[in-house]
């Protein structure tokens, strides 16, 4: 166990048996009353973001979160299997874990697992991958210079929003957080 004065960026904390990780933290001594510490933290799970406050000396569970690269496999039915680059173990990751990164993840792609006690809490993408788009509408001559996009459909699945004069089989870079095309890639 440890106490409210050990938080710093980055600690994890386990309360209500929900992980939270630490994003912000500042120690307070008012003038009159006692000390407390103000924190932003981040359900590590959810995403969710929350403002707590402890006062100063209050005990609290911390707990540990390893981050270790992966490559990712396969998806075996509605699972996906990764191996750790360090011991080559394989693990199965739910559907749930990994979110929408599966709109961007190739076989054989490192991305980083937030591990606890062994099991797998969230999947980290790189922020850009290459991406072939596999189906678009055909661009026309002149579509260069008007700034609009139309819908492509990426060899993965997703479709993203690409400008009118792409086609298929371009390679382009998208952005795994937000889904944005982000410039094309000559090979």
């Amino acid at each position: 166990m440890a106490t409210s004065n050990d938080i710093k960026n980055g600690t994890v904390i386990k309360e209500a048996g929900q992980l939270w990780s630490v994003l912000e933290f500042q120690h307070v001594k008012p003038g009159k009353g006692g000390a407390f510490v103000r924190t932003k933290q981040k359900n590590v799970v959810s995403g969710k973001i929350i403002d707590k406050t402890y006062n100063a000396g209050t005990k609290i569970e911390t707990a540990t979160v390893d981050r270790r690269d992966f490559q990712y496999l396969y998806q075996d039915g509605v699972d996906f299997v990764f191996m750790d680059m360090t011991d080559y173990d394989q693990i199965t990751v739910t559907p749930a874990v990994v979110g929408d990164a599966h709109k961007y993840m190739l076989e054989n792609q490192q991305v980083q697992i937030g591990l606890h006690e062994g099991d797998p809490l969230y999947l980290e993408l790189p922020a850009s991958v290459v991406l072939e788009i596999t189906y678009t509408e055909p661009g026309l001559q002149g579509d260069r210079s008007t700034g609009g996009t139309k819908p492509a459909t990426v060899e993965t699945g997703a479709e993203i929003q690409v400008p009118l004069f792409l086609d298929a089989g371009t390679r382009v870079k998208v952005d795994t957080r937000s889904g944005d095309y982000l410039g094309r890639v000559n090979d």
